[in-house]
C-alpha cells in the first residue's frame, strides 16, 4: 500500500505540489537510517579523544568529542573571526597558558589535533577545579567556563546570562548525552510511515498561529514571553518552530527535545544533498546559535512556525539566509 501527502503551495502565482511522504507496509524497506555513536568522530581523532577524555573524572570522551563537535565540527583548521583557533578553538592567550605538548614532539602547536585534543580535556580539568564551588550542574558550570571564562562562572553563581554561553552549554551537553545506538543488524530506524506521520501532523497546523514558546506534544497552546523582538506567546494558541516539530513527530511517536538547538543536538547529521521528507532543517550560525527549525517535505519546501504575528505555513528552505545543516529524527532505545 502507498499513501502519499501532498499540499498545494502557492509561489508567485504558480501552485506546486509538493511529494511530502510515501507510507510503506509493513515489510517494505525503512525509510531512516540506524545511528551509530552519540557523537560521530572521525577515525582518526578517536583514539586521542578516548585516552584525552578521561584525564579527570570531570570529563569524559563523549563530553569532550561533544565540545569538539560543536567547536569546530572536528577540524583541525578552523578558526574565528575573534581569532580562536584549532580543532578546540583556542584564543592565543589561553593556548599560550593551557596549551600543551600531547604529543612529545618538544613543541605545543593549536594547529595539531595530537596537542590541541588533550589541552581541551586538561583546560576542562583546570577550568572544573576552578568552579568545582559553583552550585548547580557541574558539568554546565564547566562548559560555560570553557565558553565565557571561569570568572564569569563564578560572578553569576553559574551558567551566566549570556544567549551564546546558553546555547552552547545547551548544544553540548544535548549531544552528549545522546544514547550509543547499535548498528544495522539491530539499529534503531525512522520508517517511511513515521516519516508520513509527522508531517501529515504537521499539515494539519498549517494557518495556526506562531506563538512564542507555544506547542507542546499534545499540540498548540498558549506560550511564555518573551521573543528576541519582545513579542509574548502568552496570550496566543499555537506553536513555535520547535514546538511544532516537538509535536509532529510526537503523533509519530518520537519524542524531541524541546529547542532547536537541541533538537539539532538530538538528531542524526544528514548531508543537504541527501536530505529527505521528514528530516528537520535547521538556521543559524553555529551549533549553539541554531534559532529556527523546520520539517523538510520535499521540492526545497519545508513546513514551519515562521515568527511572532504570522501562521504555521509552508515555505522554501532558502527562504532564510543562514541554513545550518539537517538532522533526521530517530526512534528512541527502550531497554
Amino acid at each position: 500500500m502507498r499513501f502519499a501527502v501532498v499540499a498545494g503551495v502557492g509561489v508567485g502565482a504558480t501552485a506546486v505540489v509538493i511529494g511530502a511522504a510515501l507510507v510503506q507496509a509493513a515489510g517494505d524497506t525503512p525509510a531512516g537510517q540506524a545511528l551509530g555513536l552519540s557523537v560521530s568522530v572521525p577515525d582518526k581523532y578517536k583514539g586521542l579523544i578516548e585516552k584525552a577524555g578521561s584525564t579527570c573524572s570531570d570529563v569524559s570522551p563523549n563530553l569532550l568529542a561533544a565540545l569538539l563537535e560543536t567547536e569546530s565540527g572536528f577540524n583541525p583548521k578552523a578558526s574565528s573571526p575573534v581569532g580562536a583557533q584549532g580543532i578546540a578553538q583556542f584564543m592565543p592567550s589561553t593556548w599560550e597558558s593551557s596549551g600543551i605538548d600531547g604529543n612529545g614532539d618538544g613543541k605545543k602547536d593549536v594547529w595539531d589535533p595530537e596537542d590541541a585534543i588533550p589541552s581541551a580535556a586538561k583546560y576542562l580539568c583546570d577550568i572544573a577545579k576552578d568552579v568545582k564551588d559553583v552550585p548547580g550542574d557541574k558539568q554546565r558550570n564547566i562548559l560555560a567556563a570553557y565558553n565565557a571564562g571561569s570568572g564569569a562562572v563564578l560572578k553569576y553563581g553559574g551558567v551566566p546570562p549570556y544567549k551564546e554561553t546558553q546555547g552552547y552549554v545547551q548544544s553540548i551537553i544535548a549531544l552528549a548525552d545522546k544514547p550509543s545506538v547499535p548498528g544495522p543488524s539491530g539499529g534503531r530506524m525512522t520508517t517511511a510511515e513515521q516519516i508520513a506521520a509527522a508531517i501529515t501532523a504537521a499539515d494539519g497546523q498549517i494557518g495556526i498561529p506562531y506563538s512564542w514558546g507555544g506547542g507542546t506534544a499534545s499540540g498548540p497552546s498558549t506560550g511564555s514571553c518573551c521573543s528576541p523582538n519582545g513579542s509574548s506567546g502568552g496570550s496566543t494558541v499555537g506553536f513555535d518552530c520547535s514546538g511544532l516539530t516537538l509535536y509532529a513527530y510526537a503523533k509519530a511517536g518520537i519524542a524531541l527535545p524541546r529547542t532547536a538547538a537541541e533538537q539539532y543536538a538530538a538528531t542524526e547529521p544528514i548531508k543537504r544533498q541527501e536530505m529527505r521528507p521528514g528530516d528537520l532543517v535547521f538556521f543559524g550560525s553555529s551549533p549553539g546559535s541554531i534559532h529556527h527549525v523546520g520539517i523538510y517535505v520535499g521540492g526545497g519546501h519545508m513546513i514551519e512556525a515562521p515568527r511572532p504575528g504570522t501562521q504555521v505555513r509552508y515555505a522554501p528552505i532558502d527562504s532564510m539566509p543562514d541554513f545550518y545543516g539537517v538532522g533526521r529524527p530517530v526512534p528512541q532505545q527502550h531497554a
